[in-house]
């Protein structure tokens, strides 16, 4: 029988994120989004008493490119089923000595090389603009840090994410490039994730898996897809520890900006945006609407 619990937060990572141990009551969703299927079916169930939801990134087997995620359906359907907290796990190469290899990072910051991804739900006739001068939320960032270091993990509270399009990883020049610009991190997939999930007003931090040094580090090998996964298998098991802890501390009833974050963003009067937009956008802009409608 499915719970009527509702589900709060969501995990987004790989398969060690969708089996967690102490799971129970699990069922799964396959949700039809304005923008195509998500990368795979949505597993929720309750553990330590709530309702938690678990996306695979890449879908089971690891079959989507970085630049090819569906992000938009994957945060759209994370919306519809009430998430507000999502913790994002994910490997990253380090450009930092001090960062080694299976060290966690819970970044602050972000620096968007990625080209030609979706990193909207907005047009089609309505213009928002949200603030992302700090891309993940604080209050998450604390809890999840806080977590890790309880999961007795090596985590560093902070750091530069650099999020290169891929999938091929980054030449020499590009990785030093990074580090005199004073980036920590290398990954993938932290964006569109974060824009979309500030846009759905929905509370975003990340736990970062450090792999490897990528390619700058003078004395140790070369990144290689190999070298990472076998790195980030050796983490699971403290990721997921870390995981389970930072869900049970989740601020309630959120106190941040990220719930209101489209409050001072919409530009275009919703008396002029196109039904059609107000129908498919309706998990992220409802309560905008029905404000306009009981205003």
């Amino acid at each position: 029988m499915a719970s009527t619990e509702p589900i709060r937060a969501a995990v987004i990572g790989g398969s060690g994120f969708y089996q967690m141990e102490g799971l129970g009551d699990v069922e799964q969703f396959h949700v039809d989004t304005p923008f195509g299927p998500t990368s795979d079916a949505i597993t929720a169930g309750t553990l330590d008493g709530q309702r938690v939801a678990f996306l695979p990134r890449h879908g089971v087997g690891h079959r989507i490119l970085p630049g090819k995620l569906p992000a938009r359906a994957n945060i759209w359907a994370l919306k519809s089923l009430g998430v507000e907290h999502i913790i994002s796990v994910s490997a990253v190469g380090s450009l930092r000595e001090d960062i080694e290899p299976l060290h966690m990072v819970v970044p602050d910051q972000i620096i968007d090389r990625t080209r030609g991804r979706p990193a909207t739900f907005f047009g089609e006739g309505m213009v928002v603009h949200i603030g992302f001068a700090d891309p993940f939320c604080s209050a998450l960032r604390d809890v999840v840090s806080h977590a890790t270091h309880e999961a007795e993990a090596t985590v560093h509270n902070g750091g530069t994410l650099v999020v290169i399009e891929g999938p091929a990883f980054s030449t020499r020049a590009e990785s030093f490039l990074y580090r005199q610009w004073g980036a920590d991190i290398i990954g993938m997939t932290a964006l569109p994730e974060a824009k979309l999930a500030r846009e759905a007003e929905i509370c975003f931090a990340m736990l970062a898996c450090s792999t490897d040094y990528d390619c700058w580090h003078e004395t140790h090998e070369v990144v290689t897809a190999d070298m990472i996964v076998g790195n980030l298998l050796k983490n699971v098991k403290v990721s997921r520890r870390a995981v389970r802890l930072a869900l049970q501390r989740l601020p309630s009833p959120r106190e941040c900006g990220c719930k209101d974050a489209l409050k001072d963003a919409i530009v275009t009067s919703l008396d002029i945006v196109p039904e059609e937009t107000k129908q498919r956008l309706a998990p992220i802009i409802g309560k905008y609407v029905r404000e306009r409608v009981s205003g």
